[in-house]
């Protein structure tokens, strides 16, 4: 199966290529640099439709680095609340959603074997994580069956 065209989303508005069909071909109508960021880029906008639609309130990414400034200008341009922590590497985790929930994750240390259990726990609820699985896994990491490296007070 050839797939020639794919329907341009929102995503390249930014980029004036907004309601345009965008070839992958041999007749490339956009750079490879920018049909790979599309690509890298794909479940980070399925995350913000998701997000606009109102099925989560707070969404954790990682992503490339290489593309937080795109990340950020589309999170501005939709006027959603966001945080963003760089990770080793070449990789950030790209919070985002209610201005509340960032607001709370604020509070956190951003290296996330650092939180306490009570501060994993939470993240989980509010990522809409399996409330009874996050309770087991808050009473796992309070008995220290699961190791997480706790901050220093």
């Amino acid at each position: 199966m050839r797939i020639g065209k794919i329907a341009q989303y929102n995503y390249f508005a930014g980029a004036n290529l907004y309601k345009k069909n965008l070839s992958f071909g041999k007749n490339n109508d956009i750079s490879s640099e920018k049909a790979e960021e599309f690509n890298d880029l794909r479940v980070f906008n399925h995350h913000i439709y998701e997000y606009k639609k109102g099925l989560r309130n707070l969404i954790l990414t990682t992503e490339k680095a290489k593309y937080r400034d795109v990340i950020e200008e589309k999170l501005q341009h939709n006027g959603i609340s966001y945080i963003i922590h760089e990770i080793k590497g070449d990789k950030i985790n790209v919070y985002f959603g209610a201005d509340s929930c960032i607001e709370v994750v604020k509070t956190f240390n951003p290296k996330l074997n650092k939180l306490s259990p009570e501060q994993d726990f939470i993240l989980g609820i509010m990522l809409g994580y399996d409330r009874v699985k996050q309770c087991e896994r808050y009473l796992k990491t309070k008995n220290k069956v699961i190791k997480l490296s706790y901050p220093q007070e």
